[in-house]
């Protein structure tokens, strides 16, 4: 048995080595043919010349704009569905069972899925109900960034459920019972034992949030994202740029690809670096909440 523990052993290293050794390939090769692009001009200037010249500037804000929107939407819903699953929610009844399931069957949903229900929900009914209700001709009705960061919420939603689920979960028994003994309710327990104890465990799903709702392009095709604006997006109403669409713009729908070629690595490395930032700070706010709270 010791002989097949170091085969599988030294297979699995050897795995996670061609692993790293294909991402750190695939960061060079973008890096590379994208860092003679990087300027000062890029970062704050409109695309021009049919998108083959100038800078990403509304596709930067308008990624940055739809993370934030989205993770307003999505946080409060998910965090709130996993303290009901792990604090409220009796572990054997039928409808427990059923939202679980329903959970892991909206995590396989294939992400295009979720695009069209964005514009067949939110704009179709949603958006065309709020028009009538306020007496609007035309602004909830139409793709914009509220429902592109709501379908994305959707998206992620499974994640953050599960993750906040767990990480209320692993809080000891012990510390839920010295509230109630010190006569806290059960929602002031959570609130101010529960909660900071689970913080950077629900972090996580948020982390994870973060990163596939920046790459995105599938949801928000339908639902908000704009194939060419020389403006930023001022409103949640108003059409935006991204860079994960942006980028398929560039490398499918291109007139010129030799010119457009060095524009589309430089736009991947900007997005890599954007996701490496905002998952930066996440992951900074969680090492620092679970040192405050030794978890």
């Amino acid at each position: 048995m010791k002989g097949w523990d170091k085969f599988f052993a030294l297979a699995s290293g050897l795995c996670v080595l061609i692993i790293f050794a294909f991402l750190f390939w695939i960061i060079f090769i973008i890096a590379r043919n994208g860092a003679g692009t990087i300027s000062w001009e890029f970062f704050t200037a409109a695309p021009v010349e049919g998108m083959t010249e100038g800078g990403i500037f509304p596709a930067i804000y308008g990624t940055v704009f739809l993370v934030l929107v989205m993770t307003v939407f999505l946080m409060p819903f998910g965090v709130m569905a996993g303290i009901y699953l792990a604090e409220y929610a009796p572990q054997n009844s039928r409808l427990t069972q059923a939202i679980r399931l329903a959970v892991n069957n909206l995590a396989g949903v294939p992400s295009i899925v979720f695009g069209l229900f964005g514009v067949g929900f939110f704009i179709q009914y949603a958006g065309r109900g709020l028009d009538r209700t306020l007496g609007l001709e035309t602004v909830f009705s139409q793709p914009c960034l509220l429902w592109a960061a709501a379908t994305l919420a959707i998206l992620n939603l499974p994640v953050v459920i599960k993750t906040s689920e767990e990480a209320i979960k692993a809080v000891p028994l012990e510390h839920r019972e010295a509230a109630f003994a010190l006569g806290a309710t059960k929602l002031k327990m959570i609130v101010r034992v529960v909660l900071p104890q689970a913080f950077s465990g629900i972090l996580t799903g948020a982390i994870l949030s973060v990163s596939r709702g920046a790459g995105e392009v599938a949801p928000i095709l339908f639902t908000g994202a704009a194939y060419y604006l020389p403006y930023i997006p001022k409103l949640p109403t108003d059409q935006f740029m991204e860079l994960g669409y942006h980028i398929f713009v560039l490398s499918t729908q291109s007139p010129d690809v030799d010119k457009t070629q060095p524009l589309l690595y430089g736009t991947i490395l900007v997005l890599l670096l954007l996701t490496l930032a905002l998952n930066t700070f996440a992951i900074g706010l969680r090492v620092r909440m679970r040192r405050k709270y030794g978890r």
